[in-house]
């Protein structure tokens, strides 16, 4: 990390008492850096007061940061590395961060894996991309971190390994002494997550020829529409490329002719007006139209302490809209 290290923190050390990054840096010298809130104006402030070299934020976070007005923001004092993680970030926000001075990392893992267990480990060669391809190489989960045993990604009913072709989908797994024993008190569910030796997270994801995993949803977020497979994740990355979008949240909308279908929780900027249709046919023309939202609720999203979307509020209230056919 260098001779001396500053990071700032944006979020909630929560991951095992703040066990991961934050003890690590005082075990090299480095200043940890703690806000209270999460807003633009004190970040920027924080990282001009005491030369931030490396910070943490959810992609929501990132999203604050982009988005903030002008008057808010102030010059790098150096490059500053952001690490996030959660819901893969879209490429269009990764974008902004670089023209503002930022270096972004994607870093992937549960609490129950003692935090990040995987990075999007960059390769040299990869700066001489087009722009576009290269941001799309960013949003991937990459390679499992030094202390971590394994990770993969596997059929989650046969436990063999998805081909490395970027399109076969499974289950994202770990092994290693990195990752928990167990739920507290709760045998069942912990031998659930364990089921044929593996920690079984939840999400889904393709590997590359690389051996870069990519995730493409969480397993109970996937919308099966007329039997096709649809990532909510790709759709809100779509709809996050819309100049009047500030947020969007993806979740199903049960229907009685296609199962389910896309229905879209949106945030506008200020000063942006667009109706429902004006989105569903934004993303008709840039994805397949059964991928396209069926329907387009404007409103605040939901959010967790950490700043993550409380999509099982969203899926309720998508279930009591009952079905769109």
């Amino acid at each position: 990390m260098g001779a001396r290290t500053t990071y700032l923190w944006t979020v909630p050390m929560f991951h095992c008492n703040g066990w991961c990054v934050t003890w690590g840096l005082a075990a090299i010298g480095g200043t940890n850096i703690c806000i209270r809130r999460c807003d633009p104006k004190d970040i920027f402030d924080n990282i001009d007061l005491h030369k931030v070299t490396h910070m943490g934020g959810a992609p929501t976070v990132l999203n604050m940061i982009v988005n903030s007005p002008v008057t808010d923001r102030k010059p790098l004092p150096n490059k500053v590395e952001i690490m996030t993680g959660g819901a893969p970030p879209p490429p269009l926000i990764l974008s902004k961060m670089e023209e503002l001075g930022f270096g972004v990392s994607h870093l992937y893992g549960l609490t129950e894996t003692y935090g990040p267990g995987t990075l999007c480990l960059w390769k040299p060669e990869w700066d001489s991309l087009p722009t576009e391809e290269r941001l799309k190489l960013k949003t991937r989960q990459g390679v499992r971190h030094l202390g971590l045993d394994s990770v993969d990604v596997k059929d989650p009913t046969t436990m063999e390994s998805v081909e490395c072709d970027g399109k076969a989908m499974g289950e994202i797994m770990f092994r290693g002494n990195t990752v928990m024993s167990g739920y507290l008190k709760d045998t069942k569910a912990t031998e659930e997550a364990f089921a044929g030796g593996w920690f079984r997270s939840g999400d889904l994801a393709v590997k590359h020829p690389d051996g870069y995993i990519e995730v493409k949803d969480r397993s109970k977020d996937i919308i099966i529409s007329g039997g096709e497979n649809i990532s909510t994740v790709e759709v809100e990355t779509v709809i996050y490329s819309h100049p009047a979008v500030l947020e969007v949240a993806v979740v199903a909308r049960p229907d009685n002719h296609w199962g389910q279908t896309p229905c879209a929780f949106v945030k506008l900027k200020d000063g942006f007006s667009v109706d429902g249709q004006e989105i569903i046919d934004y993303c008709r023309n840039r994805m397949p139209r059964y991928m396209a939202p069926k329907t387009v609720i404007f409103e605040d999203l939901p959010r967790t302490s950490t700043g993550k979307v409380q999509k099982f509020l969203l899926r309720e209230k998508a279930k009591a809209l009952g079905s769109i056919s």
